[in-house]
């Protein structure tokens, strides 16, 4: 369970390491490599979350951890896993609420965290928080598993993403995936994610409105639950720190394998023209932002930019003063993350 206690500095690019190369070394102590032994050398340290040594060999320090699908007797909610892309090891794990009855429901693709370099839609944390939302806003959730970096770097996650979205569409129809066919209701269909999914999430969207989906099938909704975007150039007065927008640099360097700059729109969503704003594969979109979040700022930007873009949807920021990053994953029943999660589902089951 070290990923409870670890998930809170899921700040994507991590506020206070920002991956620059520290020493590597547990507990805050220094081990000695090996002289000319790759294995031991260091190449890059992204600690809290992993380190890649020469040799080409990484070590995740967290969010390792894995738990079974299942039955939730505290939920009611059932999960099974399922290939999407067997060749690219895409997965993903499906929950489906106990009080479906008949009825058809909203089917929402969640994207989890963890700085495209840790997690996965099987970790004790996910697990829990998707059993939570599945119950509460009786959607039928999708929770993707994507490849993640440095040994698959960016656009491999956006990738695996549009192909478990083109996924859920194909097995929709009849005769295909039992739970989507009979309880999906794909006029319901929603995009979300936090952290490293939230920036997944929207460039999904983006990616949606540029070419359109397979039958005129539309994303109702789009929750970016205090999504990753981040600039070269600071926005607002917390993101001043010289230092820290160069670590942020570097690290995002690391995930993409240098192939995009960190004000390419992958990352910083501000550098897209009006036109790709106004084409966002949605009708509603939701923010979510943490107040002590170092990210607030590009996340607000975000927010003010859509809204006076020119985009014919609708556009809610919902915040947390004084909680952290994704605060809601590790505190899932304090007051403050039931009050977000009531919002969300609000936001999923609005009309």
């Amino acid at each position: 369970m070290a990923s409870r206690i670890l998930l809170p500095l899921l700040l994507f690019l991590v506020c206070s390491h920002g991956g620059s190369a520290a020493p590597a070394g547990r507990r805050g102590m220094r081990v000695p490599p090996l002289a000319g032994d790759p294995n031991s050398q260091v190449k890059f340290d992204f600690s809290p979350f992993l380190i890649e040594y020469k040799s080409g060999r990484v070590k995740r320090l967290m969010g390792t951890d894995v738990v079974a699908a299942s039955a939730d007797v505290l939920t009611g909610v059932s999960s099974r896993d399922i290939a999407i892309d067997p060749a690219n090891d895409v997965r993903a794990r499906l929950y489906l609420p106990s009080f479906r009855a008949t009825a058809k429901v909203p089917v929402l693709l969640y994207f989890h965290g963890g700085a495209f370099v840790v997690e996965s839609a099987f970790t004790p944390i996910y697990h829990a928080y998707l059993n939570t939302l599945a119950a509460k806003a009786g959607v039928l959730a999708v929770s993707v598993n994507y490849r993640l970096a440095p040994e698959h770097p960016l656009p491999a996650a956006y990738d695996d993403s549009w192909a478990a979205l083109k996924w859920v569409l194909a097995n929709a129809a009849p005769g295909t995936d039992q739970w989507l066919s009979q309880y999906g209701d794909l006029s319901r269909l929603f995009l979300a994610g936090d952290s490293a999914g939230g920036n997944i999430a929207h460039n999904l969207a983006l990616r949606v409105g540029e070419e359109g989906l397979d039958g005129g099938a539309k994303i109702k909704g789009v929750a970016l639950l205090d999504p990753y975007f981040q600039g070269r150039s600071p926005v607002g007065a917390d993101a001043m720190d010289p230092a820290y927008l160069q670590s942020a640099a570097r690290t995002w360097s690391f995930i993409c394998a240098g192939k995009y700059p960190i004000d390419h729109p992958y990352a910083n969503p501000l550098a897209l023209p009006a036109s790709s704003w106004q084409r966002l594969g949605c009708s509603r979109v939701l923010v979510t932002v943490s107040g002590q979040d170092r990210l607030s700022p590009w996340q607000r930007a975000y927010y003010a930019t859509l809204r006076s873009s020119g985009w014919p949807g609708q556009a809610e920021l919902y915040e947390t003063p004084g909680e952290g990053h994704v605060y809601f994953l590790t505190k899932l029943s304090t007051p403050q993350a039931q009050a977000e999660m009531a919002t969300l589902v609000a936001f999923i089951n609005r009309n």
